[in-house]
Order: structure tokens, then C-alpha cells, then sequence
């Protein structure tokens, strides 16, 4: 069985659900560490982390953009040369308030 790591913001824990929901009918077997409440520390959280990432066939994200932890996670999805999915990224950003400003459309 496929074993799938979703990472991401975790606001957005209805697109979450969403997804493991989708994702289990296939017939994968999802871990997050969004719902895991094994860790202690921030190192905890990032070793974690990067067990489950290692431990996963694929990776599915849901950003908000924003996130250092999420972008501290992508790092380690490329590093370990993990296949990456988007399930939701948010649009809205602060680069985008920069181009507003600036006059320009946003992206």
C-alpha cells in the first residue's frame, strides 16, 4: 500500500480531512503530522516531521504561503527527492499586496 505524508498550514484543517478522506478511498494510507500530538519541542516537531517524510512513498501539500514550518518541510521533500502534490495553496500573499501596491496584477 501507497503510504502518503500530507504536510502543510495547519489552518486549514478542513482541506485536510478533505484530502485524507479522498486520498484513503483510493486505497493509501495517510500520515500527517497536523493531528500527531507525539512531540514536545520544536526540534521534536522537525525530527518528526522528517520521519514521516522519509517513511512516505509520496507527498501532499496544503499551504498557505506563509508557513516557515511548511517551508522547512518542503526543504526536507526535496531533499529527500520526495514526489510532491498540491492539494490547496492559498493565493492570497503578500507578495501580492507589494504588486497591488505597486500597480502591477497580482500573480
Amino acid at each position: 500500500m501507497k503510504k502518503i505524508a500530507l504536510i502543510g498550514s495547519t489552518q486549514y484543517t478542513d482541506q485536510f480531512i478533505a484530502c485524507m478522506s479522498y486520498l484513503e478511498e483510493q486505497g493509501y494510507e495517510v500520515i500527517t503530522p497536523m493531528f500527531d500530538s507525539k512531540v514536545s519541542s520544536e526540534l521534536d516537531v522537525v525530527s518528526y516531521n522528517r520521519a514521516l517524510i522519509e517513511s512516505a512513498d509520496e507527498i501532499y501539500l496544503i499551504w498557505d504561503g506563509r508557513s516557515i514550518g511548511t517551508i522547512f518541510d518542503l526543504g526536507m521533500v526535496f531533499a529527500l527527492r520526495k514526489p510532491l502534490h498540491i492539494w490547496y495553496l492559498e493565493e492570497r500573499s503578500i507578495q501580492n499586496v507589494a504588486r497591488m501596491m505597486a500597480g502591477l496584477p497580482r500573480q
